[in-house]
């Protein structure tokens, strides 16, 4: 295999994640306050000293987040919450504090309000919240405070980052990150409503065929090499 099959070997690979990126998006279409995802690809020189040229490959670098909100949408349940602006909710599972941007809630046989997965939905100090079963009537302002008709419960903990590109998906719409969390500003939490995904399902179609098609192409790239070095050989290798 020459030069000319490697270039589209690598091309192959980046193509190959790419379309596992949109098969995870379309994927997540409908799951509130999912974020798109797009990788980055980045040219790989290889020079080496037997070589007259540099070799330009297809390397991908890495992920970039579509951080922009998705569009939110009523729904009646008190315990559904959107953010209007850029932030996570804190939520705690049993590995640890992640964030999320989903904020379908409900409460647990306890009482404690968690997520539609059953993450623990966390207030200021990182503290559960928790409702009698007589407390019926649950309003949650748009600076995060939650109350009841017996009165102020907490305030649900929405974070910011200076960095958002640095958080990384775990799964059921968490996210985490190295990075320090600070208090969100400029963000309100709306109640009864919902942020859907932020995904394209049209654009997303699109994208896939497109890299289908480049894949195809690359494909041909390779055959065609492969043949035109076997009629080579064969040519070579005829008696003069």
């Amino acid at each position: 295999m020459d030069n000319a099959s490697y270039v589209a070997l690598s091309q192959q690979f980046a193509l190959r994640n790419q379309m596992d990126i949109i098969a995870n998006n379309i994927a997540n279409m409908s799951t509130p306050g999912y974020q798109g995802e797009t990788p980055m690809f980045v040219e790989y020189l290889l020079n080496e000293e037997t070589m007259e040229h540099e070799i330009s490959f297809v390397q991908d670098h890495g992920i970039v987040r579509n951080t922009q909100p998705g569009e939110i949408v009523g729904t009646g349940n008190k315990l559904d919450v959107a953010l209007n602006g850029e932030g996570y909710f804190a939520v705690e599972t049993a590995n640890g504090i992640f964030c999320t941007r989903n904020g379908s809630m409900r409460l647990d046989d306890e009482g404690k309000l968690v997520t539609s997965t059953g993450a623990t939905v966390l207030g200021e100090g990182d503290v559960p919240f928790f409702f009698a079963p007589d407390e019926t009537d649950i309003t949650i302002l748009r600076d995060g405070s939650v109350r009841t008709e017996n009165g102020p419960i907490g305030r649900l903990r929405v974070v910011g980052f200076a960095n958002p590109q640095n958080m990384s998906k775990i799964g059921d719409g968490l996210l985490t990150t190295e990075d320090v969390p600070q208090a969100a500003t400029g963000v309100e939490v709306v109640q009864g409503m919902l942020e859907l995904s932020n995904v394209k399902g049209v654009l997303e179609i699109t994208r896939m065929i497109d890299v289908s098609r480049a894949y195809q192409s690359a494909q041909k790239v390779i055959e065609s090499e492969e043949k035109r070095q076997q009629e080579a050989l064969d040519t070579l290798g005829q008696p003069v």
